[in-house]
């Protein structure tokens, strides 16, 4: 049966990939007064005297909403919220599978910044934290940077850092293989969007310092006209040399590229221009910037890409179950940089010194190990920076 036809059975028969389950009896009448009337008035009291026991008395310390307003899908772009369920029930059964942690799908209809923020915020008491999830760009960062303003829990974009933290994690070990420093190598990205733009801004906190950045007009430079106020941002600390060109020019000399744009835009030869021992990460999904075997072909150290069909997939999925995980763990108020620093490292170091090869550099997404890795290294540094509450 073809994938497609397989899927489209699966969901059909499924009517839904999550339910509520009750995680309280209610099969007598005394589980009735304890559960319910008269029983449940004690509980209210006491979280309407002291809020923080909404925690303690309620599922909210291990519950995430997942939020989308259907414009930016996996590769389906602006196909509305409806339709993003799938996707976002999806999100919520990995949640549950992989981190314990319970999610609910929250698809809403408007792509209005304040429209979403104000949803959001207004629901926000029921939850331990907020993912958002498929939210085009440049809209999400403002979207982010609100709720984060506003609320006290973790709100993550995972389109965003999820996908920053693994290409942090998979950076760390390819650098291992080639020996070179992060701090030492030039960088180039093909994509500037949200994806681009929070990968470079976490590679830069831990320690890059020489890249370009390329999108559909070419490379990004301090003063280029028309840029968003995030992009404009990564253009300071960017492109040092004012190189303005083409993707094919600022790729020549690289150690690392990192795609997060669209299909066939590098070629063998742009490869072979790069520096020794170059590293590609190609990934825009389903089809990569460069498939990784010719990548390899054309001289690359270690290739990578976001499919599941050649070595070094890098997704992130190893990445919301865990940092989520640590994050409800300890009350976090928020998910900082260097919790997202030290979830890439965890994952990094889940691939032992014996195990680290060109084709072995990020552990198997579904690797049951990696959560509780992610989970207690996230936990500890919301602990060193102030911002866990328990």
């Amino acid at each position: 049966m073809e994938k497609e036809t397989k899927a489209l059975a699966a969901h059909r028969a499924w009517q839904g990939k999550i339910e509520i389950i009750s995680r309280a009896p209610i099969n007598t009448k005394e589980d009735l007064t304890v559960a319910y009337t008269p029983g449940v008035a004690e509980p209210c009291l006491k979280i309407k005297e002291d809020i923080t026991q909404s925690y303690t008395y309620t599922r909210r310390g291990n519950l995430v909403a997942v939020v989308t307003d259907g414009t930016a899908v996996l590769g389906l772009g602006d196909i509305g919220p409806e339709a993003g369920m799938p996707v976002m029930e999806g999100k919520c059964a990995l949640f549950k599978a992989l981190g314990d942690v319970d999610a609910f799908p929250l698809c809403i209809r408007s792509k209005e910044v304040d429209e979403i923020v104000n949803t959001v915020a207004m629901i926000a008491g029921s939850f331990g934290g907020i993912n958002l999830e498929d939210i085009g760009a440049p809209r999400c960062f403002e979207v982010e940077r609100r709720l984060q303003e506003k609320l006290d829990i973790p709100v993550f974009h995972d389109d965003q850092h999820g996908t920053a933290v693994v290409v942090l994690a998979a950076a760390l070990n390819a650098l291992k293989i080639v020996n070179k420093k992060l701090e030492d190598i030039n960088v180039v990205f093909s994509g500037a969007g949200a994806a681009g733009i929070a990968i470079a801004r976490l590679l830069h906190s831990a320690g890059m310092k020489h890249f370009i950045m390329t999108d559909i007009e070419g490379t990004v430079y301090r003063g280029r006209p028309g840029m968003s106020a995030d992009l404009a941002a990564m253009a300071e600390i960017s492109n040092e040399e004012m190189l303005k060109s083409t993707l094919k020019d600022a790729i020549v000399g690289a150690d690392l590229f990192i795609g997060v744009s669209a299909p066939g835009l590098v070629t063998e030869e742009m490869i072979q221009s790069m520096a020794k021992d170059p590293i590609v990460f190609a990934m825009a999904n389903p089809t990569p910037e460069i498939m990784p075997d010719k990548a390899r072909e054309a001289g690359a150290a270690v290739a990578g890409s976001g499919r599941s069909d050649f070595p070094n997939q890098i997704n992130n999925l190893l990445v919301f179950p865990g940092i989520f995980r640590g994050a409800l763990d300890v009350r976090a108020s928020r998910i900082n940089e260097e919790m997202k620093v030290a979830a890439a490292k965890a994952i990094a170091g889940m691939v032992s010194e014996e195990e680290l090869c060109a084709d072995y550099i990020i552990p198997d997404a579904l690797n049951k190990a990696v959560v509780p890795a992610v989970a207690k290294a996230v936990a500890e540094a919301a602990r060193q920076t102030g911002v866990a509450r328990l």
